[in-house]
């Protein structure tokens, strides 16, 4: 399986927009601390409605203990990143990798860059800074689930 993780997201409502898809996809959601809201389930239950019973979501304190945990289970780390040099259709992905989108405001910083084992990016016009992270998430994972055939609710 794919599993999708935020790196210290800023924006609630993209928070629960991806409950609600790890939810429909049947995929873990990793929100790695510190968020830059409140993290309570009141709050994302606003943000990710009904979906945030069907989710599976891991919450790790900071980076260092999501990346223990990437490293004990053997998970390869894919970036999602305007920075990447490979078009994210054209990444092989395996099962098992976990798909990293960075912080809403500021990306990741260089040393989550050197740590994934894979950098892929959406190619889009030169006059275009990015796109929203959860729309990018859900364009990404739905060609990881693709490729792996990781779609558990059609087996």
């Amino acid at each position: 399986m794919i599993d999708l993780a935020l790196y210290q997201p800023d924006i609630a409502q993209n928070t629960g927009t991806l409950i609600r898809l790890a939810a429909c996809l049947g995929t873990t959601l990793h929100v790695i601390g510190p968020a830059g809201f409140d993290m309570s389930d009141r709050h994302l239950k606003r943000a990710g409605m009904d979906y945030i019973e069907l989710a599976t979501v891991v919450r790790h304190v900071g980076w260092t203990d999501f990346e223990a945990f990437a490293t004990a289970e053997g998970r390869r780390l894919v970036l999602a990143t305007t920075k990447g040099s490979v078009p994210y259709a054209d990444f092989a992905f395996r099962d098992g990798d976990i798909v990293l989108m960075g912080r809403e405001s500021a990306g990741v910083p260089e040393s989550v860059h050197e740590r994934a084992d894979g950098r892929v990016v959406i190619p889009m016009r030169p006059d275009a800074r990015s796109i929203n992270m959860a729309l990018s998430a859900a364009m990404i994972m739905g060609e990881a689930l693709r490729q792996t055939a990781g779609f558990p609710m059609l087996q």
